[in-house]
């Protein structure tokens, strides 16, 4: 049997696994690793290089391990391999093609995409965007990301960075916080959610425990996962209006912090449209949750599309 060993590398935790051929990610395979803003560079290193010689010798007998993928926050840099994660600052410039490639045997092919790249792939093969021409896969956790399909092909750009619509501007909406980036990530992410209603009373820490004061009726809370929707859907409107989207299939912890947070999203891009087509874009679920990142990754092995 045909395996890629994906990997997944976020601002938490970093993930590795083997996938077969048929986008199905093998359970006793799975290992994780911390990163995270209290992680060093070489805490970051160490936790990539692990898990991966982990998955890695974890390859039954007699299977074929035809490649590595991995998804990286970003920005990334394809010419060298390096990543630039903007919540994982201490991991700047971090050759981790060249990490990977040192944990599995010499001369195996290593492929990087951006996370959001590999969410839009793996939707789009084995989840909720299959069938679909024109299509994006975001995520909406400590930060937000996202993978593009036009013509029913996947989008890299000439970066591979095409679909980081976290780093999108709303200049004409000021910051309520000092620092605050003027970005839908800096609006709208978990991260950025919990701090703004932080500084407006709430006494919570964590995205759980807004949720919970979101289900009792907490006014701040309310006010704060509504903001958080509205703006993702403002965004998805632009970029709906820009390239003519069928589906947008939503993922990521925070993106299920509310029941209808993705109501709450879809009504923001209904109501935001300035034209039918653009209206006419459906908000829907992930169809693969936790596993799309690492099936997304296993998918540039797998399916060879990313150019």
């Amino acid at each position: 049997m045909d395996y890629a060993l994906a990997i997944d590398l976020g601002g938490t935790k970093v993930e590795a696994a083997l996938v077969s051929a048929d986008g199905v990610v093998d359970p006793a395979t799975r290992f994780r690793g911390p990163t995270g803003a209290a992680s060093s560079r070489e805490d970051i290193v160490r936790s990539v290089v692990e898990t991966t010689r982990q998955a890695f010798a974890s390859l039954p007998d007699g299977a074929n391990l035809i490649g590595v993928g991995i998804g990286s926050a970003g920005p990334i840099n394809l010419v060298d391999g390096t990543t630039f994660p903007i919540n994982l600052p201490a991991a700047a410039g971090f050759d981790i093609v060249g990490a990977v490639a040192s944990a599995v045997d010499p001369g195996t092919d290593v492929v990087l995409r951006l996370d959001g790249t590999c969410i839009a792939l793996a939707e789009h093969w084995k989840g909720a965007l299959r069938g679909t021409v024109n299509a994006m896969g975001i995520v909406v956790s400590t930060g937000i990301g996202g993978g593009i399909i036009i013509n029913s092909q996947l989008v890299a750009g000439r970066s591979g960075n095409a679909g980081h619509l976290g780093q999108m501007q709303f200049r004409r909406r000021r910051p309520e916080l000092p620092n605050a980036p003027w970005t839908l990530e800096g609006r709208a992410s978990g991260l950025a959610t919990v701090r703004w209603a932080r500084a407006h009373g709430w006494s919570g820490a964590t995205g759980e425990e807004l949720a919970a004061d979101y289900a009792a009726g907490s006014p701040i809370a309310l006010r704060a996962v509504r903001r958080s929707a509205t703006s993702v859907g403002e965004a998805l409107c632009s970029i709906s209006t820009l390239l003519d989207l069928e589906k947008v299939a939503v993922g990521g912890g925070f993106s299920r912090v509310a029941p209808d947070y993705l109501d709450l999203v879809q009504a923001a891009a209904t109501d935001s449209a300035l034209t039918e087509y653009a209206g006419a874009v459906r908000v829907v679920p992930s169809g693969l949750d936790s596993d799309g990142p690492l099936i997304g990754a296993a998918a540039l092995v797998h399916l060879k599309t990313a150019s």
